[in-house]
């Protein structure tokens, strides 16, 4: 019997090596699997590479992980905000490496890992600091630059129902990174807020299916 539900944070993230690549979903606070995060706080992995849509905020989630020291490298579009004075710290102490990537390219960079496209080129960020060192094209009158897929280890995800072979339904804006990274990753581990029985889930609210999923963890009440 299929069943991807685990009884723990701790039990879901045993395996997560030090050096790993992982994902995690949110923007900003929402879709952010805070659970998740405090279970590999306690896990203990470290020299880990994150990729993120920003670079935490505040002592909680992922500017807690990040304050723990335990992150070598993020890839994100917004690193900086008012608060978030755990990553403005350790990369001026050169103790984290950013890859600042524009939020249209690091969507489509994980969509394309999860297709299985080698590839592809964009306008974006061309003739910009961003794109030094990068092969460009000109292409129909307009030129672009080659990006590379993001694949990942593990994925971290939020969402907001989940069935036992790993089925997922999101809530509202909540879901914005999680599908494409779910498929971009090679073990999904997810944080719902509800379990239900299998045909629970109406087939028209699974954006993602469960063959994407490997752990489901059900928050507490």
């Amino acid at each position: 019997m299929i069943n991807k539900i685990f009884a723990t944070p701790e039990a879901a993230l045993a395996d997560v090596p030090d050096g790993a690549t992982v994902m995690i979903s949110g923007f900003g606070g929402a879709g952010m699997p805070a659970l998740l995060i405090d279970g590999l706080i306690a896990q203990g992995a470290t020299n880990l590479t994150v990729v993120n849509n920003n670079a935490g905020n505040a002592d909680s989630g992922l500017a807690a992980l990040i304050g723990a020291g335990r992150v070598r490298k993020i890839l994100c579009t917004f690193p900086r905000q008012a608060d978030s004075w755990h990553f403005d710290k350790l990369y001026r102490a050169g103790k984290l490496e950013l890859e600042l990537v524009p939020q249209g390219t690091l969507a489509e960079r994980i969509r394309a890992a999860g297709a299985g496209i080698g590839a592809f080129f964009t306008p974006t960020a061309f003739g910009t600091r961003l794109a030094e060192g990068k092969e460009t094209r000109h292409i129909n009158g307009r030129d672009y630059v080659l990006e590379y897929p993001i694949h990942a280890d593990y994925a971290l995800l939020k969402a907001d129902r989940a069935d036992r072979w790993g089925n997922l339904s999101y809530r509202k804006t909540a879901r914005n990174f999680a599908p494409i990274m779910a498929s971009a990753a090679k073990c999904t581990v997810v944080q719902v807020r509800e379990t239900v029985a299998l045909g629970e889930l109406d087939p028209e609210t699974v954006v993602t299916p469960g063959i994407f999923v490997q752990r489901v963890i059900k928050s507490p009440s």
